[in-house]
């Protein structure tokens, strides 16, 4: 291998690596340089521009004397000695052996996967596994060469770099800011920056509430295994002790993941508290899907106390599902826990069974579509009374089957037409007020009507006008079963050519009732895209099982608006409303969004008319902001904010900071819910989080690098 290394043929004519297949330690060592000759010493010399390789390691230097009877390298800096892809030590001088395995490297630095440094006044490596760098300094922010201190560093007697468990050990650590000693540790493990996954502590967090007080965070990540860890968080403050907790694991077919907590705290002395949520997914036999979501907690108010979850009311789900082209099958169990004062879980439905099946045909001899579909839903309530529906229980089976068509007339006139039939059984119990068995089954037709125009203007915009016209009707009368399901109707564009608006089949439109619409839009290359839509429903009779607020009730329904503003500067606003004849608005949202070159603002407003039909006694009117703005390449702000106009006061508002660079993360932030309940407290929570990069794994594919003397 020597005469291989060193030989004045290679001098010369240097070996393509490109050939070398054999493992490193049988692979052949190539050297080039400018020079190379003996000496009388028998000391072969090689000076100018030299480069040897050794498999996937390679140096640069600006000379290399090798001893043969010693079997060692002397090498003159400027040295660079690589080893593949993420490794880069720079050094003054080294003596190594043949290998370029082992050896002595004085006034070093070396680069892990181009971000974490570790300079050294010298650096021992041993058998290419372990390097050991004496009077370290570690940092993996930008080093300048005016003198002054990086960011932060962490300076060390003895640092042990173990390439293969890539990992790195610290003796007599000590971590500075600028030159300000902070804390010491006599003995410190990190994982180096190619590590996807390690055991080890993670960045604390910092979080001051108005409930809680000053507390402290930190996590402790464990891998179990290469496809499954465990990260434990305690959460310490004068006036709480919790455990926080994540579990995830990964298979071949599917993957789960757990968080929760386990407290106790000074809020709710002398009890346990605690929440569990979790979530998983797996790919089963014939194209089956399995889906389930785990939501509970111990109170009402401890996910709002510890800024877990927004959500008042939990789910968890069981599912399985199969789609294909024609065909859809679902089957769920649900569980339901409501978190609002004032509701009590026993009088509300929460366990639920659904499922459904959907099957699509394409007859040739009728042409269109055959749809059948079939629901089936059970619902119960925990308590036992039959009186005034509390502990009433309710099952029902559904179903559809329709046959549906698209006739396209030479004069560009669309026709869709419909007609089907529909069935329905329902069961009663626990629910003195209603007889147990319901059923029927009517027919159902309707005949939509729309004439689709398009013009193009001079300079490129298309104008769209649609006028839609639809007339339907579903036998039948309205079972005397009660309102479950359908106590929340939604009027929008989407269900406007509808035959029912209402959410769910224990509620249906009867009689004849038409849809007028129209739809415009305006598409233009070079500036505003806009589309508007209008519509209203008028029926034979009108059906008393709308609420006032849904913008349905009576003969003539609201005018339902809708519309769309769009232009190539990020400026995007959309609206909705509901208005009667009077100029009288039930329900409006409006949306606006700005997204520019260093962020995005956004906003909205919502209205909705007090409903006691749809368990709303005040009117609401809410605005609502939130917005993010880069202020240089390391600064960013964050804000959001909600308004209830109704009682004249903020409901939230938060504000939050963040820098970022090559070797550090911090996070600031501070929100407020002034909003308040018997089970929920207004709260102010401050947030702080720090943490340093190069270690374990990348944080993602931003680059944050600073210049030097800024």
């Amino acid at each position: 291998m020597r005469a291989a290394l060193f030989g004045f043929a290679l001098a010369l004519a240097p070996i393509p690596l490109a050939a070398q297949t054999a493992p490193t330690e049988d692979r052949p060592a190539v050297l080039v340089a400018d020079q190379v000759f003996i000496t009388r010493n028998n000391v072969l010399v090689a000076q100018g521009n030299v480069e040897a390789f050794q498999g996937e390691t390679r140096l640069r230097a600006t000379a290399i004397r090798y001893d043969q009877s010693s079997g060692s390298l002397n090498i003159e800096g400027p040295i660079v000695l690589s080893e593949g892809e993420n490794t880069t030590i720079l050094a003054d001088a080294a003596m190594l052996d043949a290998e370029l395995q082992s050896g002595l490297l004085r006034g070093a630095r070396m680069i892990l996967e181009q971000q974490l440094q570790l300079a050294a006044v010298q650096l021992n490596r041993v058998e290419g596994r372990y390097s050991q760098l004496y009077k370290a300094a570690v940092t993996s922010c930008k080093v300048c060469e005016d003198g002054e201190a990086p960011l932060w560093q962490i300076r060390a007697k003895r640092v042990v770099h173990d390439q293969l468990e890539q990992q790195l050990y610290f003796d007599e650590a000590q971590f500075y800011i600028k030159n300000v000693p902070v804390f010491y540790l006599p003995r410190l493990r990190l994982p180096d920056p190619t590590v996807d996954r390690a055991t080890g502590f993670l960045a604390p967090t910092f979080r001051s509430t108005s409930q809680l007080s000053v507390g402290l965070k930190l996590p402790y990540f464990i891998k179990i295994g290469d496809h499954r860890d465990l990260t434990l968080t305690p959460y310490l403050s004068s006036k709480t002790r919790t455990l926080e907790f994540r579990y995830r694991q990964a298979f071949t077919t599917g993957r789960i993941e757990f968080d929760g907590a386990f407290t106790r705290d000074d809020l709710d002395p002398g009890e346990s508290r605690g929440y569990l949520f979790g979530t998983g997914n797996f790919d089963l036999r014939r194209d089956y899907k399995l889906y389930f979501d785990i939501e509970t907690t111990s109170d009402r108010s401890y996910l709002s106390d510890y800024g877990y979850s927004d959500e008042d009311r939990l789910t968890s789900e069981l599912t399985v599902s199969r789609a294909r082209r024609d065909e859809y099958t679902r089957a769920s169990l649900l569980n339901y826990q409501s978190l609002r004062d004032g509701e009590v879980n026993d009088f509300l439905p929460t366990l639920v069974l659904d499922g459904e099946y959907q099957k699509r045909y394409f007859p040739t001899r009728i042409g269109g579509e055959i749809r059948l579909s079939l629901e089936a839903h059970s619902h119960r309530r925990a308590s036992d009374t039959s009186a005034g529906g509390l502990g009433r229980d309710v099952s029902r089976l559904n179903g559809d089957i329709d046959w549906m068509r698209r006739l396209t007339f030479a004069n560009g006139l669309v026709s869709d037409v419909q007609a089907g039939t529909s069935f329905s059984a329902f069961n009663i119990a626990q629910d003195d007020g209603y007889t147990p068995r319901h059923g029927d089954a009517v027919p159902k037709v309707s005949v939509a009507l729309r004439y689709p125009l398009q013009r193009r203007e001079a300079d490129g915009a298309v104008q769209q006008f649609e006028p839609i016209v639809q007339l339907g009707w579903t036998g039948g009368n309205r079972l005397d079963i009660p309102n479950e399901e359908s106590t929340l109707v939604e009027y929008d564009e989407g269900n406007l050519l509808a035959l029912s608006r209402f959410p769910r089949p224990d509620r249906r439109e009867r009689g004849t009732v038409a849809a007028l619409g129209v739809n415009w839009a305006r598409i233009d290359p070079n500036g505003w895209d806009a589309n508007l839509s209008l519509g209203q429903i008028i029926r034979q009779e009108e059906d008393p099982d709308f609420s006032l607020s849904s913008g349905l009730q009576g003969t003539r329904s609201d005018f339902l608006i809708a519309g769309q503003l769009r232009n190539d500067n990020g400026l995007a606003l959309i609206g909705r409303g509901l208005i009667d004849d009077d100029f009288n608005v039930a329900k409006a949202e409006l949306r606006g969004v700005w997204d520019f070159k260093r962020g995005q603002i956004a906003g909205s407003y919502v209205w909705l008319n007090a409903d006691p039909a749809e368990d709303r006694a005040d009117n609401v009117s809410e605005i609502t902001f939130d917005g993010s703005y880069a202020i240089n390449s390391q600064w960013q702000a964050t804000a959001d904010w909600r308004f209830d106009v109704a009682d004249e006061r903020a409901a939230t508002a938060g504000l939050g900071l963040s820098y970022n660079n090559e070797c550090v993360q911090v996070d600031v932030s501070v929100s407020r819910r002034y909003s308040s309940s018997t089970s929920v407290e207004p709260s102010t929570d401050f947030g702080f989080n720090i943490g340093l990069r190069g270690f374990a794994a990348n944080t993602g594919t931003e680059r944050y690098v600073r210049s030097c003397g800024k």
